[in-house]
């Protein structure tokens, strides 16, 4: 293949057109299976590496190679990361799509597409550029299974060089993915240049998107979601960690086993100071935490819904034995296999009453890279200061997409390993299990090989005294309930507090949890634009507490944001707080994407024209 140096300047722009810098959407239109993720993680770092604030999101089917997939890429100076309701740069690369992908664009926006496509007829008002795919990969002389991944490199050029984005830019964020094999960078560089070249000398640019450098993401990183959260538990002290693979959790599992052999070995003796294990089945991974949680481990597991039905038994176990273990719930959608790859947040009310009987869990709810990994500690200390089952809500966007950040801290937050007690202390206190001695409704605990007759008790699902001596007695089962609840809500004051933006005059306020915060964002500042200010509250913990109420209380409406059917999240508030029902109302979409504010702005705005605002 002959190498060409890239053209000195990237497409002008057509006379008289108003440029459009740095605001817009690009949507990759491929097949699964292809190669494209590194083609579109190479176009988005660059971009990033510019200075430019960005997020890619990753549409892809659940069952085999070959399928249509959509990676979407949001460029905004202003930071704005949700998903637009439109993207305005298209390239059609996949014939299945093409079609319709086409139709979805709006009028005025780009479409880079293979010129063999067959029953493809260009739109009048949008800009066309075609791509002679098959000309190009005879002069690049790609034959066999290297033809798909040299066709993703060929769009990568002519997008290089329609945008503006700088090539050395290019070639930084592939030395990044490639890890700094040259031989592999070189080779696609080779691929992207010849492409940028052939689309400088034939094709006209009539449209007006393009990127110019910032200064917006100096000392920011790239993630995803499950990342972090892998990185931050191994941080927060994990010692054993089992799981059953299940999309979308797995790539967590996936960065627990990259970190934990590099972090946690032992300097003298070169072993392990870790246990990941992978189980038959999600009873057994379960089961695994928590045996290795009443043996003192710090331990966890990952899976998404289905995962959570099949642990329910354990969960309820784990709350009434007071056992301590992590779980980490890579929202998808249900009900059933669902959409496996796409997003959601069906699971809080399975997860936050998970357990039959009278249960209820302490559920962390993370909405950014950084939160996950924060959590990764934050969770454990919760689970082990009181001796339960906390869940971490993450959801497949958050988890399996790739977001920008500030770098994170060494935890701040010490391990806590709660009420724990030493064979010298029961000696000299004596040791019941289950007695609140505190008022806080958590009892003491001791650990297998605790060196002292009075330390041992009986660990048990079934129903028992202060003392763990087994028992159906009535008034010994009102008083252990009564206990455990008692300990619930004295983690109401423990768990992450709410984030506020409390303004002042506010029409109405919003609240929320999760990944809905990005287009809740974007959302308020334009309703603010048009003259409507609004207060907002994301949770990041159940169960609440009186800031959460004290916020209602002082909202005349409170729209409740989440992505499932039932507004499962309402649902909890409205039972937490039956006093202020009326002033809560459910906003709860999900299509397995992620929300976008012109969804939320047009939904909110129907609801205040019935309300006569």
């Amino acid at each position: 293949m002959a190498i060409r140096e890239a053209a000195s300047q990237a497409a002008p722009l057509p006379d008289g057109v108003e440029p459009i810098v740095n605001d817009f959407s690009i949507v990759v239109a491929t097949a699964n299976g292809t190669g494209s993720q590194t083609a579109n993680l190479a176009i988005m770092r660059a971009i990033f590496k510019m200075g430019i604030p960005v997020n890619g999101k990753n549409i892809f089917p659940s069952n085999i190679q070959g399928l249509p997939t959509w990676y979407h890429i949001r460029v905004s100076g202003d930071g704005y990361v949700a998903r637009r309701a439109n993207s305005e740069v298209l390239v059609a690369f996949n014939a299945a799509t093409a079609i319709e992908d086409l139709q979805n664009l709006p009028s005025g926006g780009i479409c880079i597409y293979r010129d063999d496509l067959k029953g493809f007829e260009p739109r009048d008002d949008v800009s066309m550029y075609p791509v002679p795919v098959t000309k190009l990969l005879k002069e690049i002389g790609a034959k066999g299974q290297f033809k798909d991944r040299y066709t993703n490199m060929l769009y990568v050029g002519v997008v290089a060089y329609l945008l503006n984005i700088d090539l050395a830019k290019v070639d930084l964020a592939l030395d990044i993915h490639f890890k700094r094999r040259r031989k592999l960078v070189d080779m696609n560089m080779d691929v992207i240049r010849l492409c940028y070249n052939w689309a400088a000398e034939n094709l006209t640019k009539t449209d007006p998107f393009v990127v110019a450098p910032l200064d917006k993401t100096e000392g920011k990183i790239l993630m995803t979601g499950n990342d972090a959260a892998g990185l931050g538990t191994v941080f927060g002290g994990l010692t054993v960690c089992t799981w059953y693979p299940i999309t979308p959790s797995t790539s967590m599992i996936d960065a627990v086993n990259a970190y934990l052999p590099r972090l946690r070995v032992d300097e003298e003796s070169g072993k392990a100071t870790f246990a990941v294990v992978q189980a038959e089945d999600e009873l057994a991974a379960i089961g695994m935490v928590l045996g290795a949680g009443w043996a003192g481990a710090r331990s966890m597991t990952a899976t998404s819904g289905p995962g959570i039905s099949l642990m329910s038994e354990f969960v309820g176990l784990g709350y009434f034995a007071e056992i301590p273990g992590v779980i980490w719930d890579i929202q998808r959608v249900g009900p059933s296999t669902g959409l496996p790859t796409r997003t959601g947040q069906g699971d809080i009310i399975p997860a936050y009453y998970c357990g039959h009987g009278d249960t209820k869990n302490i559920v962390l709810l993370p909405g950014t890279i950084h939160e996950c990994f924060q959590m990764g500690t934050s969770s454990f200390n919760l689970a082990e200061k009181f001796q339960t089952v906390v869940f971490v809500l993450s959801d497949l966007d958050l988890g399996m997409n790739t977001w920008m950040s500030e770098t994170f801290d060494y935890p701040e937050e010490p391990i806590q390993r709660g009420k724990v007690l030493t064979a010298e202390e029961v000696e000299e206190k004596g040791f019941a299990r289950f007695k609140d001695l505190d008022g806080d409704g958590i009892g003491y605990r001791t650990l297998p090989g605790t060196k002292s007759t009075k330390a041992a008790y009986f660990t048990r699902g079934t129903g028992h005294n202060s003392a763990a001596v087994y028992s159906e007695r009535a008034e010994d089962w009102l008083e252990n309930m009564d206990r455990l609840m008692r300990k619930f809500d004295t983690a109401r004051d423990h768990v992450p507090a709410p984030i506020v933006d409390d303004v002042e005059g506010s029409s109405y306020g919003i609240l929320s949890f999760g990944t809905t915060m990005y287009a809740i964002e974007e959302a308020r500042d334009i309703l603010a634009e048009a003259g409507t200010n609004t207060s907002f509250m994301r949770l990041k913990a159940l169960p609440i507490n009186q800031t959460v109420r004290d916020f209602v209380a002082k909202h005349d409406r409170v729209y409740v944001i989440e992505m499932n059917r039932d507004g499962q999240m309402h649902t909890i508030l409205r039972d937490e707080m039956p006093e202020m029902n009326m002033k809560m109302i459910s906003i709860a979409h999900q299509d397995g994407m992620p929300l976008t504010a012109e969804y939320l702005i047009d939904r909110i705005n129907d609801l205040e024209a019935q309300h006569g605002k």
